[in-house]
């Protein structure tokens, strides 16, 4: 059963690098757009979350703050994916700040992955 939720934490990690990846993409060609890679990333990331965050064969009690405060930055990464989205069909850009935000919180949901113990 370890082993399973080591692979699932594999592929959260691997959700949240996709989001990073393209959003360093976008980044280094100067575009600052919104991708679909961006979109899938994300809800790699949430769905293996949610699958992480249910106490399934684990010793000890889950960190319900470090579970919520990931859900959150989760819930306004998304909500920055779709308001930039959707400005960028409207206007062809996405401003400047929406998509910082997206590149900021990502790493740093990734970091509390990661470094909060």
């Amino acid at each position: 059963m370890e082993i399973l939720r080591h692979v699932v934490v594999l592929v959260h990690l691997v959700g949240f690098a996709i989001l990073f990846g393209a959003w360093v993409v976008e980044l280094v060609n100067g575009r600052h757009h919104i991708t679909r890679l961006m979109h899938w990333g994300l809800a790699i990331a949430g769905v293996a979350g949610l699958i992480l965050a249910a106490p399934w064969g684990i010793e000890g009690d889950l960190n319900y703050a470090k579970i919520g405060t990931k859900l959150v930055i989760l819930l306004i990464i998304g909500a920055l994916l779709g308001v930039g989205a959707a400005r960028q069909r409207k206007s062809g850009s996405v401003p400047p700040a929406i998509f910082w935000g997206i590149g900021i919180l990502t790493f740093a949901n990734a970091a509390i992955a990661v470094l909060w113990r």
